[in-house]
């Protein structure tokens, strides 16, 4: 999991889904990594820097502790330079989202979205320079289509210069659009898939149902225009189902969301994120009695070490083995797909948030060369191409 911030600050139009102060940002950081997590991803577009502001105060002296993803190109006001993947703009958001996050660099700075006005070229050297200067680590980019991103990695093969490691896209039960061209990509490619929205903004927890009105209080029932749903039909009948399989299992439907989607073929992380540190914090119990009853990893797994960030380029595990699942994974596309050997689920973008408990579920369904994900029930009717069929 990832811990997203879209929730923290509240202002320059984001109203309607953030209210967390530092102090509430605090205690979300603290349950987050309480549970694991070890990457935060924010954005400048976040009530306008303010997310920035209130994510590195809240933060403190823990910020080498942890993975810092932030992103840029969004407009941030009227001034046409004050925009898009330009050189000019890129370093002046990177400097700018530094001094905001109060550290000297970002471990993943991704674009926001396509700038169809600036070359390509221009917005690859001046990430290039970024990451060579070391104010950036690893960059990405964020709801780019497949064309833009195989365009992208092409051109930064064909030049030399440094290319992106992941992709944040937004994919849920409800809209699967992107396994058509982006989930393959990232298999095909060797990139880390970050999932925004796993839960459709709040309209999968199972707060919205078919002939009930929503709550006032949530994003789906205070006017928030996200998701975009082509069919509610056919989403009311996938929540219903969420909340069928939850009542079977004692759990939320969100826990069913999130389950499903965290094994699905090419994702890394989900982000997730909160405006109550209740909740939050009850879902920290949860899976503390789930520990203590062995529902989950051997006992010490969640306390092992998270791999070091020399771990990224190499693509190995811990102690030098090869990343676990990268076998399963290939056995997977080859019978498929007949591809190489070479595809993985993520990249270096995995080892770099990858914990112990996960490693270790990972090399276990490596040994049986079964694909996290694989063989799972669907509960969406539309059928999907390739290996995501059911």
């Amino acid at each position: 999991m990832t811990l997203g911030t879209v929730p923290f600050g509240g202002s320059h139009g984001f109203e309607k889904a953030a209210s967390v102060d530092v102090k509430g940002a605090r205690r979300l950081l603290d349950i987050a990594f309480e549970a694991g997590v070890n990457l935060v991803d924010t954005a400048d577009l976040y009530s306008h820097g303010q997310a920035e502001e209130i994510t590195a105060k809240a933060l403190g002296d823990k910020r080498q502790d942890i993975i810092l993803a932030t992103k840029g190109r969004s407009p941030l006001g009227d001034d046409p330079n004050a925009s898009g993947a330009s050189r000019y703009h890129l370093i002046r958001a990177v400097e700018a989202s530094l001094k905001r996050l109060g550290t000297d660099h970002i471990d993943l700075y991704q674009i926001h979205n396509w700038d169809g006005v600036t070359p390509v070229e221009e917005t690859l050297e001046a990430l290039h320079h970024l990451v060579t200067s070391g104010k950036v680590r690893y960059w990405g980019t964020s709801n780019y289509t497949g064309w833009q991103m195989m365009k992208t990695l092409g051109k930064a093969e064909l030049h030399g210069l440094t290319k992106p490691i992941s992709q944040q896209i937004y994919y849920t039960p409800e809209s699967r659009e992107a396994e058509y061209e982006l989930m393959p990509l990232a298999l095909d490619q060797n990139l880390g898939s970050l999932i925004w929205g796993p839960l459709g903004e709040g309209f999968l927890t199972g707060k919205v149902r078919r002939g009930q009105p929503t709550p006032p209080d949530t994003r789906q029932g205070n006017g928030w225009p996200e998701p975009y749903v082509h069919d509610m039909e056919r989403a009311y009948d996938i929540i219903e189902t969420l909340i069928a399989i939850g009542e079977a299992h004692d759990c939320s439907p969100a826990r069913v969301c999130l389950a499903w989607l965290k094994d699905r073929p090419g994702v890394t992380s989900l982000i997730v994120g909160a405006q109550q540190a209740k909740r939050s914090a009850r879902q920290s119990r949860r899976r503390r009695a789930d520990a203590e009853r062995g529902r989950t990893a051997p006992a010490g797994a969640a306390d092992a070490p998270r791999p070091a960030l020399s771990l990224l380029a190499s693509g190995r595990g811990r102690h030098g083995s090869p990343r676990p699942g990268r076998e399963a994974v290939s056995r997977w596309l080859r019978r498929d797909h007949q591809a190489p050997q070479r595809r993985s689920r993520g990249g270096c973008l995995t080892s770099l948030i990858r914990h112990g408990k996960a490693q270790k579920r990972v090399a276990s369904q490596a040994k049986t060369g079964r694909l996290p994900g694989e063989g799972a029930p669907s509960f969406v009717t539309r059928p999907a191409p390739g290996p995501y069929r059911t």
